[in-house]
């Protein structure tokens, strides 16, 4: 009898294993030799831990080096907008919040933000008034200001982003007890450098949105549909960019009205919701159509064209051949970009509401916002952090197209790092990122993934060499850019195409799992 108990004991623990196994392309990376040190000792208590403090030192060793707009006067970059929000929101009434010298870093996103630049220049005030002084501070860079401004990214990313990975990887892999597979998604995910880079190098707060939409993210998984819905309105409400991901939340919760016992309730409650939450952002804006009108004009600034700096999507790639902003209208390039960007959506979000699986959402969430970012009207360089929040989420099930998603986004945003003097931290970061990924184990990969991969890695590599040893020709000043967008439009295209084959024939390969 107690044989036979020793022998069940050890064949759950095999099923156990094995549901714990990593890709192949982890199995000798050093996330998996310090868990297994650690499980060993009988201390994986203090995994998250260590995650966690590794993924704040990191990020404030990023924080150390220059920021958008560094010691360039006169507007002094995005770290100025961000500390000029903090200044208006706080001495001005909610009326002026986008109205007050828009020449000077006009607030050109939804009120969430606003409210957040709010308390952090209410908390900052308490400690210097001078650095939140209304038109008094503008350009402020002393060490105790950058100190604070600092500290309000990382603790942002520390109070929502980082519990939501964490929240995440416990959804996806806890219920298995997959230890190994959870911590080794969760730091890869929190070690994800572009994210670092932008943040805490050029000086943004995407970590709130991202982290807002991946607590959506999360409810979502677990059925809580109307707490999700609140999360994915305030990562709207906080940058408008979250539109990205709109078709396939919106497919996602349709499809589930058809699916769950009460579906009509279930809908009545998400479009309660929904309104009732945009009510509440938007409540001090409401008063009178000129308000609203606005804050909606800062929000979609349309007036910019179809794309100011050089970003790899395919507007841009397209412009080097066909100048589109000379001889299309302005009005013609939004219902152009528009109709592109429907026609690339469309059949994977009609897919995933017929289909509403959680697998397939979380596909669906890197080709709508990939779709976006290729084809929508006004996409910055930053905005590939969009799509490479979801693609980074299915690092384990896609260690090669997400490892190769993320190297290609990090080279798209070179030139704008280089700009910003960051050109150490990013190669450092992703360098980091690779190394802890067991990016340089290839031994179990095939011919055609080896090929393609060390292709394109090394493409990447020979521009960067050329881009430091060679001088453009005088006639062709942004030629290393141009062929920068063109490369990374082309690796994007081809993850495009990847994904939405991928979440179609997920629902037959993976049907068991994805229910």
């Amino acid at each position: 009898m107690s044989s036979d108990c020793t022998l069940l004991a050890k064949m759950r623990k095999r099923v156990v294993l094995m549901k714990d196994a990593v890709p192949h392309l982890f199995e000798n990376s050093p996330i998996r030799r310090v868990l297994q040190h650690v499980v060993q000792n009988h201390a994986l208590w203090t995994v998250p831990i260590i995650i966690t403090l590794f993924a704040l030192f990191t990020r404030w060793s990023v924080a150390l080096n220059p920021y958008s707009g560094y010691n360039t006067p006169p507007l002094f970059g995005d770290y100025e907008a961000q500390r000029h929000w903090m200044e208006i929101t706080l001495h001005l009434p909610f009326s002026q919040w986008y109205t007050y010298d828009l020449q000077w870093w006009g607030l050109d996103y939804p009120p969430l933000t606003a409210y957040h630049s709010w308390l952090c220049g209410l908390i900052g005030s308490k400690i210097n008034p001078d650095w939140f002084a209304l038109d008094k501070s503008r350009g402020i860079e002393s060490a105790e200001s950058k100190l604070f401004l600092r500290s309000t990214v990382v603790v942002s990313e520390f109070l929502l982003y980082i519990p939501a990975v964490m929240a995440f990887c416990q959804i996806l892999y806890g219920a298995n007890n997959a230890y190994l597979k959870k911590y080794t998604a969760a730091c890869l995910i929190l070690m994800q450098p572009a994210l670092i880079m932008v943040d805490h190098g050029h000086f943004q707060f995407n970590n709130v949105m991202l982290g807002l939409t991946l607590w959506a993210i999360n409810c979502f998984l677990t059925q809580r549909y109307v707490v999700g819905s609140v999360f994915f309105c305030a990562a709207l409400g906080f940058k408008q960019m979250a539109l990205y991901y709109a078709p396939a939340v919106f497919a996602f919760l349709l499809g589930r009205c058809f699916i769950e016992e009460r579906g009509i309730l279930l809908f009545i409650k998400l479009g309660i919701t929904v309104v009732a939450t945009f009510v509440i952002l938007f409540a001090p804006w409401l008063r009178s159509l000129e308000d609203i009108q606005q804050v909606i004009f800062r929000v979609f600034p349309v007036a910019r064209g179809l794309f100011e700096d050089k970003v790899a999507n395919v507007w841009c790639a397209i412009n080097v051949i066909v100048k589109l902003k000379q001889i299309l209208s302005l009005e013609s390039t939004v219902r152009l970009s528009l109709f592109a960007t429907l026609i690339a959506i469309l059949p994977t979000a009609i897919h995933l509401g017929l289909k509403p699986s959680r697998r397939r959402f979380l596909y669906a969430l890197i080709n709508s916002s990939l779709a976006f970012f290729l084809f929508s009207f006004q996409v910055h360089e930053k905005s590939i952090l969009l799509p490479l929040l979801p693609a980074t989420l299915l690092v384990l099930e896609e260690p090669i197209a997400t490892t190769l998603f993320m190297n290609t986004a990090m080279f798209s945003m070179f030139p704008l790092l280089k700009r910003e003097a960051l050109v150490l931290p990013y190669f450092v970061v992703t360098i980091m990122w690779n190394w802890l990924a067991g990016e340089h184990n290839t031994a179990n990969r095939g011919l055609l993934e080896k090929v393609c991969t060390k292709g394109v890695y090394g493409a990447f590599f020979i521009w960067h060499l050329a881009e430091t040893l060679v001088e453009p020709p005088s006639h062709l000043p942004d030629l290393y850019t141009v062929i920068n967008v063109l490369l990374s439009c082309g690796v994007f295209c081809l993850l495009f195409a990847y994904f939405s084959y991928r979440q179609f024939t997920t629902s037959f390969v993976q049907k068991a799992k994805t229910q």
